[in-house]
């Protein structure tokens, strides 16, 4: 047992652990993703992050252990949000065609995204460094903790909201579609990109490419709209 136990220490120490307990439980959740044939309930990045939790919790590992060696994958964010430049390339004639309607929806979309969101929680008396916080929560995480930081909220707050957001919309955006009887892969590409950015785009990916096309400029749009509207908003309402 004290070998064991050394042995873990040992490992706890090196930064590899963490990234192969993240790919790991990613990998897991996939493959059970796939054998369900897709199904939004097990979409693999809500399932990875409850199964990476749990061995931090029973290790009782702090976060900031596990981040430095999981860290590669945070990095790697960005490249992988560049690549979503390859489909655009290979759909542009088809994304071309539908620009003006595109940039209707993006403008209308982005503002009700934002204006639900931090108007509901000014309602309810949501103070305002939380309110900040809240504010960019349909944008991809760099973008969004940067403009938070910005404002003087709490970046990390706002990186739990994201993820949340980005969990229940690319699991919500199936059904929903399905039932409001959207078939255009077009269209349910881009709402879900608007309103779950990469964690949604990623489903839309998973359903199409091309509703991985269109999800990934949603995301891209969005990301730099909404980093103008959030001070107009926020200001307006103080």
């Amino acid at each position: 047992m004290t070998g064991d136990f050394a042995l873990w220490v040992f490992l706890t120490r090196t930064p590899l652990l963490w990234l192969t307990v993240t790919l790991t439980a990613y990998v897991v959740a996939d493959r059970v993703s796939a054998a369900t044939g897709r199904h939004p309930l097990a979409n693999p990045v809500l399932h990875a992050i409850w199964m990476v939790g749990l061995v931090l919790i029973v290790t009782r590992t702090p976060y900031a252990v596990y981040f430095e060696g999981a860290q590669f994958v945070h990095f790697l964010l960005g490249p992988a949000t560049v690549a979503l430049a390859i489909p655009l390339y290979e759909h542009r004639k088809t994304v071309t065609r539908v620009l003006v309607p595109m940039l209707a929806a993006l403008a209308v979309g982005s503002t009700v995204a934002l204006v639900a969101g931090i108007g509901t929680a000014k309602l309810l008396g949501v103070p305002d460094p939380i309110l900040i916080a809240l504010a960019p929560k349909s944008v991809t995480a760099s973008v969004a903790m940067g403009i938070t930081s910005a404002l003087g909220g709490d970046p990390t707050l706002t990186a739990v909201l994201v993820i949340l957001t980005g969990i229940l919309g690319a699991i919500m955006v199936t059904p929903l579609l399905d039932r409001l009887g959207i078939t255009d892969y077009r269209a349910r590409g881009f709402a879900v990109g608007l309103a779950a950015h990469g964690i949604g785009t990623a489903r839309a990916f998973q359903v199409s490419e091309v509703a991985g096309t269109f999800a990934g400029i949603a995301m891209g749009l969005n990301a730099f709209l909404t980093a103008v509207l959030v001070p107009l908003a926020l200001a307006f309402l103080r």
